[in-house]
């Protein structure tokens, strides 16, 4: 019987993920920047994961003595899996050594925060150490552009590690020929957003901390907040909008955002995926608008919020949860879509959505067309190749089962099912948003089913069932 994983595919996924560990061990020791200046002196809850991580990271990257083989793609989807698993669970110790909570449920904040999710599991925030609320916000800035984006930038310089890891983690845009170079390039673009976010909040009269967490977590397009009351807490229109448009950012592509200025802007407003995300979220706000009493601002925020999977809000969980269930599954619809390839944002995607759509009208027209004709699927004059589309077709369909799964489990153990399902949408879409079922009292099975959700959420599947396949063929023998 063929085997698909062998001793040598271990021992580089090995090497490859301590580099990686390595990178995450340096991630927990960055908020004690925040922990010093605020005189909280809790070294200890970010030295000790950090120093677990990076001593493993090095005992892994010691396994194999031959660096230089070659790095497949199977081999980055295990690394690119497992580094986002243990970053969760090294974040999740960081949290259950600073706040006390059980490590479930500091493994379910880190989780939430890397993959963009923002669902807290704290009841009160605002009561967190500053170091801690910081940490949050880092892990979704980091979780935004990409644990392996980030690490691959500082921790290695390997050509075929990092085109492969870039691969895994569900990315395939480049801005420029070498993925060393995009990474640069992405992350510059990513740095300036984020400066250009703290300064208008700043301007807009938040608080210097507050600016800066908030950026995070909104240019990430993940939505916590230092604020139990989220966004809404600072009762200011202007900072709203400000939030509107570093959402959006979040939520085009870096490939758009790399040629606004060689392009003087057209390529933003002739990009269809944007076009269509403006156009989606002007159509949807002023239709719910006539169609429910809901404040204009409170709609366009949170419309805003579910389309760009951000999950920030404006409007408490209550409140949405007495919204009309006609708005609610409104936005269930763009919460499954999602904003750009390329960006920071969940769910299924536009370009996939568009994709699929397309395979599904050419397959009307070849049946209605006469005998043998082939109709080709073109997207602005460019042909869709056909493994393109059935990759759509079968990563909506996965991600359809998932949500299935999810949504019965939550009814299982006797939850609303309207609520469930918004749940469930919410936490595979890495959307955030929920209706007040999510909390700290939460079944641990379903905690930790929502975080393989997440998981599988932010890595679009095949990752985890790659790993998944890797674990099975190592122990069926």
């Amino acid at each position: 019987m063929m085997r698909y994983v062998t001793k040598s595919d271990l021992k580089i996924v090995a090497r490859n993920s301590g580099i990686l560990m390595i990178g995450i061990g340096i991630m927990c020791l960055v908020p004690l920047i925040m922990d010093i200046i605020y005189l909280e002196f809790d070294l200890v809850s970010y030295i000790l994961p950090a120093l677990i991580s990076i001593g493993l990271g090095y005992i892994f990257m010691n396994i194999y003595d031959n660096p230089n083989k070659k790095i497949r793609l199977k081999h980055g989807m295990m690394i690119s899996s497992f580094a986002w698993f243990w970053a969760g669970i090294i974040g999740g110790l960081v949290f259950t050594l600073a706040t006390n909570i059980p490590l479930i449920d500091g493994i379910f904040e880190s989780v939430s925060a890397l993959t963009g999710t923002g669902i807290t599991i704290f009841v009160n925030v605002e009561i967190l150490p500053h170091g801690i609320l910081f940490f949050r916000a880092l892990e979704q800035w980091i979780g935004g552009l990409g644990v392996i984006v980030i690490v691959l930038r500082f921790v290695t310089s390997s050509g075929s590690l990092s085109s492969k890891l870039y691969q895994s983690e569900a990315r395939d845009e480049r801005l420029k020929p070498s993925i060393k170079n995009t990474i640069n390039a992405t992350l510059k673009i990513y740095l300036i957003y984020t400066a250009f976010g703290i300064i208008m909040y700043v301007l807009a009269g938040m608080p210097l901390f507050d600016a800066i967490c908030n950026t995070f977590c909104i240019i990430s397009t993940g939505g916590m907040a230092v604020k139990n009351a989220n966004i809404g807490y600072y009762q200011n229109d202007l900072i709203y909008l400000i939030s509107i448009i570093i959402m959006i950012l979040g939520a085009t592509s870096f490939l758009v955002h790399y040629k606004i200025i060689k392009t003087k802007g057209k390529s933003l407003i002739e990009d269809l995926q944007f076009q269509i995300i403006i156009c989606v979220i002007a159509v949807v706000s002023l239709m719910l608008y006539f169609l429910s009493d809901i404040v204009p601002m409170e709609l366009l925020f949170t419309v805003t919020s579910v389309m760009t999977t951000t999950g920030a809000s404006v409007a408490s969980v209550d409140a949405m949860a007495g919204w009309p269930s006609f708005v609610i599954i409104c936005l269930m619809g763009l919460m499954l879509v999602g904003g750009s390839n390329g960006s920071t944002v969940g769910a299924i995607k536009l370009l996939r959505t568009i994709t699929f759509f397309k395979g599904v009208y050419r397959n009307v027209m070849e049946i209605m067309s006469p005998t043998n004709r082939i109709v080709p699927v073109k997207l602005k004059g460019s042909k869709i190749p056909e493994a393109e589309i059935a990759q759509a077709g079968n990563f909506i369909a996965l991600y359809l089962m998932f949500i299935l799964f999810t949504w019965a489990l939550f009814c299982l153990f006797g939850y609303d099912p309207f609520k469930s399902l918004f749940a469930a949408m919410s936490l595979q879409g890495n959307n955030g948003l929920e209706l007040g079922i999510i909390s700290h009292t939460l079944n641990p099975v379903l905690k930790i089913v929502s975080m393989i959700d997440m998981w599988t959420g932010r890595l679009e599947i095949y990752p985890i069932l790659i790993l998944l396949r890797a674990g099975f063929e190592i122990f069926k023998k």
